[in-house]
């Protein structure tokens, strides 16, 4: 067999035996057996761990959603103010905590207020 030849069946089997998914970036699938997985990059466990708090253009708010919050599962109003010199408020909903339990992350805008909001993102610890 000659040299070229040897060559293009070798790169052919190698492209063969590569998975579609592999070469294109694609995933299989983001079911599972028992339908959609909710989070199929659980980052962490928001009932043992509690959560992780991000809020965007942030000057000095703060929130803290507790595992205790989480556990309740009832709709809760936070003040956000934290070290700014003025408020907003982000409402979490039952839908929200159940979310959380089942370690989905979830993004929710604060209220308006000195005309702005905030984006803010809560994922589990």
């Amino acid at each position: 067999m000659k040299r070229k030849t040897f060559i293009k069946k070798t790169v052919g089997a190698l492209l063969l035996a590569i998975p579609t998914s592999a070469m294109f970036g694609c995933s299989s699938s983001d079911e599972s057996p028992n339908g959609p997985n909710p989070n199929p990059n659980p980052s962490g466990n928001c009932l043992q761990n509690g959560t992780n708090v991000s809020i965007g253009a942030n000057h000095g708010h703060t929130l803290t959603v507790s595992i205790a919050d989480v556990n309740a599962g009832v709709e809760k109003t936070y003040n956000i103010q934290g070290a700014s010199d003025h408020p907003h408020n982000v409402t979490l909903t039952a839908s929200d905590f159940n979310s959380l339990k089942i370690n989905q992350s979830l993004s929710k805008t604060s209220t308006s207020d000195d005309g702005h909001t905030h984006s803010v993102s809560i994922s589990c610890a």
